[in-house]
């Protein structure tokens, strides 16, 4: 007798134990409290029984077909599932025909919920609008891709939109747990339990996907049944996922280490370095969205101004990796890390900051120069508010020389231009006008400077 039999013997379904351990109310859902913690927006909608049409986007496994299952459940309604990869309009339109029905002669709403809409071209899409207008459907779609792309205009404007985030490996914990611990539809009558490096391997290895991680906990438990043991170990959850954990402690010393040699992989123009290791990290099962924070910090600490362009490739690989989610988005960070490796070089920005702060502790809190303040009231105007000052954009080249520092830091200077990228003319630029600024400080009408 295999697992699947066992399991059927002593009570749960022979079904996956993925779909046996679907949430069967609100409160069983884990992840995605910024939708379902009370008084959110469509928790509300959902217990005051005023669901409109939505649609779901999010990464695979976060749970969006089990979401618009409870929805159904919670408020009474109908509910039809397919899917745009496998149906087609015409079964589509026998649904809603048998949703008027019902409406109709049991005064029940039905609740059609399509995955993968994106996958339907427009004139499809266009044949929900009547429907969906007339009220005789609730329409719930399901997209791991961008609604904005994917849908058209005239039904993202009957729809709200929600999105449901990526789980974290904390969230996957809590649901192996219970999966193990559940004797009605989980692998508690077996008697498992599991060492804490396997949960957190398998948690890990899932990036988020709840389906992927219950699935993979199923096969693990089933080698640990088939070598008598009751207790699932990380060489199981290898074993049953097929991959190898990497040594890697992210609350540890290799942590700090390994994330030091990619800063410094980054800081020396070493690419291959850098790709290596932000590949150990991220094959360790590391929070992509940490390196993402890490490496803009590297962009202004490390490249700043010399290539002002490094930021705006740091804040588009954010961006492009929650559209594209794991696995593909590794690819995203990679080429981040190589173009960040490949960039000229300026800590000016950094050191310059560092030198700010140096002077507030030093100086405390400076008067703003009088001819820089606002001046919106005669009073303050008469006290020489505003009074002298020289507006840039009526000079040359819209600059002109006048002081902006407090009288006791004019001679300071706080950046000073790395002699690579971008910086190199930015620094010829930046002498030139403290040589016509200090030419302009010896005429004595130049009260300001």
């Amino acid at each position: 007798m295999d697992l699947f039999d066992l399991a059927a013997s002593q009570g749960p379904s022979t079904a996956p134990l993925a779909d046996r351990m679907r949430p069967q109310n609100l409160d069983e859902v884990v992840g995605q409290e910024h939708l379902l913690t009370p008084g959110k927006s469509l928790r509300q909608a959902i217990e005051s029984d005023r669901v409109p049409s939505m649609i779901f986007w999010g990464p695979p496994g976060v749970g969006k077909t089990t979401l618009a299952w409870l929805i159904a459940r919670h408020t009474g309604a109908e509910f039809k599932s397919y899917s745009a990869v496998t149906s087609g309009l015409k079964e589509l339109r026998e649904v809603m025909a048998e949703a008027q029905e019902v409406r109709k002669f049991q005064q029940r709403r039905t609740i059609l919920f399509l995955d993968e809409i994106h996958r339907f071209n427009k004139a499809q899409q266009d044949a929900f609008l009547p429907f969906v207008e007339h009220g005789t459907i609730i329409l719930i779609g399901a997209t791991t891709e961008n609604p904005s792309f994917e849908l058209n205009s005239a039904l993202l404007s009957r729809s709200r939109v929600f999105v449901l985030q990526s789980l974290t490996p904390d969230h996957l914990e809590i649901i192996l747990r219970r999966a193990l611990q559940d004797m009605e539809r989980g692998l508690g009558s077996f008697k498992l339990s599991a060492t804490d490096d396997a949960l957190r391997f398998l948690a890990e290895r899932s990036y988020g996907d709840a389906r992927a991680a219950l699935n993979t906990l199923e096969l693990a438990a089933q080698v640990a049944r088939e070598r008598k043991v009751e207790k699932i170990t990380l060489e199981m959850a290898e074993e049953a996922s097929q991959q190898k954990a990497l040594r890697y402690d992210r609350a540890g010393e290799e942590h700090y280490n390994i994330i030091s040699a990619l800063h410094k992989s980054v800081r020396g123009s070493d690419p291959d370095a850098a790709l290596y290791w932000l590949g150990r990290m991220l094959e360790s099962g590391e929070d992509p969205r940490f390196l993402l924070r890490r490496m803009a910090r590297m962009a202004v600490e490390d490249i700043g101004l010399a290539d002002p362009e490094a930021l705006s490739q740091a804040v588009a690989a954010q961006q492009a990796f929650e559209f594209i989610g794991l696995p593909e988005g590794k690819l995203v960070l990679g080429q981040l890390a190589v173009y960040l490796a490949l960039a000229p070089k300026s800590n000016a920005l950094y050191a310059g900051y560092q030198k700010v702060q140096d002077a507030i502790r030093a100086q405390g809190d400076l008067p703003v120069p009088l001819h820089i303040r606002n001046a919106p009231t005669n009073l303050m105007k008469g006290l020489g508010y505003g009074k002298g000052y020289q507006y840039a954009h009526d000079y040359a080249g819209h600059w002109v020389a006048d002081d902006y520092l407090p009288d006791a830091l004019v001679s300071e200077r706080f950046y000073q231009p790395g002699t690579l990228g971008r910086e190199k003319d930015w620094g010829v630029e930046i002498a030139a006008r403290q040589q016509r600024k200090a030419e302009e400080r010896k005429k004595p009408e130049n009260k300001n400077l």
